[in-house]
C-alpha cells in the first residue's frame, strides 16, 4: 500500500480516525470557517498560498462524481471526498472559501484550462499528464473496474470481444485501446452517466472506467448493473496543478499531512464507503493476456 489511503482498506481506515480526534484541541469550534457539510481539522493558516482568487481556493473538477462531490452543479456541492479534502486545504492554508468550478475531464488534464489553484477530479498520475502539469503525491491508489449489465455473462475471457465503453479522455480509454485491444469498436464518452445509460440502454455491453467510480452505480441504479472485474494499475490519483504552479510545495505539503494525519482515511470512511456500498478488495483481479 501506498502512503495514501488505500480504498481496499477502508475497515483499516477506521482506526485512524480514532488518531485524529485531538487534531481540534485547542482551536474553538466558532472560529472555524464552513465549507458546506465539511468537518475541518488542524491549525487555519497554518500553510501559505497565493491563491487565484483572494481568500479562496479555486479548485477545478468534473461533475457528477457521486461520493467524491456530492451535488450535480458546483453550487449544490456541499461534501464528498474531495470537496471535503479541498476544505480541509482551504482551512489549513487560511482561506474561507471554496470556489468550484466545472468542466470536463479531457480539458482539466490537458492542461487546456487557467486560472485555478487545483483539480481534484479522480485523476490518475501518469507521465502523459505529467508533460502538461504538475501533481500532488498520490493520496488514493487507482484500480480499473468493469461494468455490465446485471443479465450478461461477461468476465476477462471475452471481454475483449465485446463493445466496450469508456470516458473520454481517460486512463481507462487508453487502458484498453492500447492493453486489452478488442475485436469491436471502442465507444469514448464525455461524461459518466452518459455512458452507464449506453449500457443498460444496450448500445454498449461493458464498462471500463476507475474501479471507485463505478461503484457508486449498482447502488444507483438498482441492480441493473453489477462490477464483474478490475484490473491492477499501480497507479494512483493526485491533485494536478497548473505547469509552474508558485503553490505546488506548499500544496503537496498540506496534502502531505491530510494523508499522514488520517483526515483522509477518515473521508474515506465517511463518503467513500458510503457510495461504494461494497469490498473493493471483494472485486476478482482480471489479467491481461499479452499479445493476445
Amino acid at each position: 500500500m501506498r502512503a495514501a489511503a488505500a480504498i481496499g482498506s477502508l475497515a483499516v481506515s477506521v482506526v485512524l480516525i480514532v488518531a485524529t480526534s485531538a487534531c481540534d484541541e485547542g482551536e474553538s469550534k466558532s472560529s472555524k470557517a464552513t465549507y458546506g457539510d465539511c468537518e475541518v481539522s488542524g491549525h487555519h493558516g497554518e500553510f501559505h498560498l497565493s491563491p487565484k482568487t483572494a481568500g479562496a481556493l479555486t479548485v477545478k473538477t468534473t461533475l457528477p462524481a457521486p461520493g467524491w462531490w456530492n451535488g450535480d452543479t458546483p453550487a449544490s456541492v456541499k461534501s464528498g471526498y474531495e470537496y471535503c479534502m479541498a476544505a480541509n486545504i482551504a482551512y489549513r492554508s487560511g482561506l474561507d472559501h471554496l470556489k468550484v468550478e466545472n468542466a470536463p475531464f479531457p480539458e482539466v488534464v490537458s492542461g487546456r484550462t487557467t486560472n485555478f489553484d487545483l483539480a481534484l477530479a479522480q485523476i490518475t498520475i501518469t507521465p502523459e499528464r505529467s508533460k502538461v502539469a504538475a501533481f500532488s503525491p498520490p493520496y488514493l491508489d487507482s484500480t480499473l473496474g468493469v461494468l455490465i449489465r446485471d443479465d450478461e455473462k461477461i468476465d476477462e475471457s471475452n471481454l475483449r470481444d465485446v463493445r466496450i465503453g469508456v470516458a473520454e479522455g481517460t486512463t481507462g480509454e487508453a487502458f484498453v485501446k492500447n492493453r486489452l485491444k478488442p475485436t469491436k469498436p471502442v465507444t469514448a464518452y464525455a461524461n459518466d452517466p452518459e455512458m452507464v445509460t449506453a449500457l443498460e440502454k444496450g448500445r454498449i455491453d461493458a464498462v471500463v472506467h476507475d474501479t471507485t467510480i463505478l461503484l457508486a452505480y449498482p447502488q444507483k441504479r438498482e441492480g441493473r448493473v453489477r462490477i464483474v472485474g478490475q484490473y491492477r494499475t499501480d497507479q494512483g490519483y493526485g491533485a494536478l496543478y497548473p505547469k509552474g504552479s508558485p503553490n505546488k510545495s506548499e500544496l503537496d505539503h498540506v496534502i502531505k499531512q491530510l494523508i499522514d494525519d488520517g483526515t483522509l482515511a477518515k473521508l474515506s470512511v465517511v463518503y467513500l464507503g458510503a457510495a461504494f456500498g461494497q469490498d473493493p478488495d471483494k472485486i476478482p483481479f482480471f489479467t491481461v493476456k499479452e499479445g493476445s
